[in-house]
């Protein structure tokens, strides 16, 4: 079924493994480590506890990142956990993967992210409605258009804005690390109640919302030079990276706030700058807040189009988005498709409705993917795995229970929006078997 690409069709192995690392330092960090604290804050009743699920949190997620990195690095093509599902379960299951993210998981998230980056906008300009939109998709559109002429173009981009992002948490983690004194006390202390690990599961739950994105580096894997080498480096170092970032930035945060303020406080960051920085801790905190935004939405345009590319060229999409620029060589066709249907979510306010509906699918998939690493041990043994994770079969044994119990309890606890999640999914079924008529037509 899938055809043998010629040379003309090959997107040409450019990103480095600083351009790697960057993706997945770029993508994850977003808005999120200023907002999360109070949630993990209203659950949890000590600055310990706290710090300690962020670490486990991030720890898991570094085991899933391992068993990424052995997939990628057996099998270093473009489209990431679509291809490893199609190789471990067959193509179905790749399919109804790729269908997921293409039209819900990363068009939902990019949307989110270019709405939150005009209402962040809004603290330096005043916007109305109608200028709010617009500012959401100008943005959607010229970093399209930057990854539209090349992907070292949008890697530079990738590394600038990564790099002010680090820079931004550093001044704000670095004036409340430096800030003499302890927690600056605000009225009494509300009892949390008796531990429970129900508390450390609803925390947990938030802070798996910081710490995804990750597995969008997998999505070029066929465009990183040395992959077998790059890709498990830049998974692994990128995701030690971010637990580092997040545990110090929380860290800071306590060094200030009370647990019980973070508790009650909806803009924990902003609080802290303020507090450490004065008048000018708000500015430095929006700016921050901005270039964490585009880093996220322009590592997200890089690497998704792969997915609708890989799908593209096995015959399960429009044949268009397999297509190769002949001058940028990139994958301009799945850009555009992208930004467009991005834009669609982002006019409609549609996006809103499919976020809740995006993490239930995605952890559902992400636990196939990295179970898919004993599978596909079983079944192609003798194959070349230049990197093998590390702790197997233990921390990929983790990593699935974790994710099995994210998506049952949030069935449990929210059974409308999984079970719409859920339907999203099979909706691709018959979609799947259209392709592959109309395929060997």
């Amino acid at each position: 079924m899938r055809p043998s690409p010629s040379v003309s069709d090959e997107l040409p192995r450019t990103l480095e493994f600083l351009d790697a690392a960057a993706i997945v330092v770029g993508i994850v960090i977003g808005a999120g480590i200023f907002l999360v604290p109070r949630l993990v804050a209203q659950a949890l009743p000590s600055a310990p506890m706290i710090l300690a699920v962020w670490i486990a949190t991030g720890v898991l997620c570094f085991f899933g990142a391992l068993a990424y990195a052995e997939l990628g690095a057996m099998l270093p093509d473009s489209g990431g956990h679509y291809v490893y599902l199609r190789e471990c379960y067959g193509p179905l299951a790749g399919f109804l993967c790729g269908w997921t993210f293409a039209l819900v998981v990363l068009s939902s998230a990019m949307a989110w992210l270019a709405v939150s980056f005009s209402i962040t906008l809004g603290y330096f300009i005043p916007l109305t409605a109608v200028t709010s939109k617009l500012i959401a998709l100008s943005l959607i559109a010229v970093l399209s258009a930057v990854n539209y002429r090349g992907i070292r173009l949008g890697a530079d981009v990738q590394r600038t804005f990564t790099a002010l992002k680090v820079l931004g948490l550093a001044i704000i983690a670095g004036s409340a690390l430096l800030s003499r004194g302890g927690p600056v006390a605000a009225g009494s202390a509300p009892g949390n109640g008796a531990f429970a690990w129900s508390a450390v599961g609803v925390a947990m739950l938030a802070v798996v919302l910081c710490y995804d994105g990750w597995p969008s580096l997998s999505y070029v894997a066929g465009e990183i030079r040395d992959p077998r080498k790059n890709v498990p480096l830049s998974l692994g170092l990128g995701l030690a990276a971010i637990i580092a970032i997040y545990v110090l930035t929380n860290a800071a945060y306590l060094r200030v706030l009370p647990v019980h303020v973070i508790a009650s406080t909806d803009r924990t960051g902003a609080a802290v700058a303020e507090r450490t920085l004065g008048r000018a801790g708000a500015g430095v905190l929006s700016l921050t807040i901005l270039m964490a935004i585009i880093g996220s939405i322009n590592g997200f345009i890089m690497t998704a189009p792969s997915l609708c590319f890989a799908m593209a060229r096995d015959g399960l999409m429009f044949a268009k988005l397999a297509a190769v620029h002949p001058r940028y060589r990139t994958t301009h066709c799945a850009i555009v498709a992208q930004a467009v249907w991005t834009a669609v979510l982002v006019l409609t306010g549609s996006f809103e409705t499919l976020i809740p509906y995006a993490m239930i699918a995605a952890w559902l998939f992400y636990g196939l993917t990295v179970a898919g690493v004993a599978v596909l041990r079983s079944k192609y043994p003798d194959r070349p795995r230049p990197y093998r994770m590390w702790g197997y079969p233990v921390t990929p044994f983790l990593f699935t229970s974790v994710a099995a119990w994210f998506v049952a309890n949030t069935w449990i606890t929210q059974p409308g929006p999984s079970t719409i999640a859920f339907l999203i999914i099979a909706s691709g079924v018959p979609v799947y078997y259209l392709w592959r008529r109309l395929s060997r037509s």
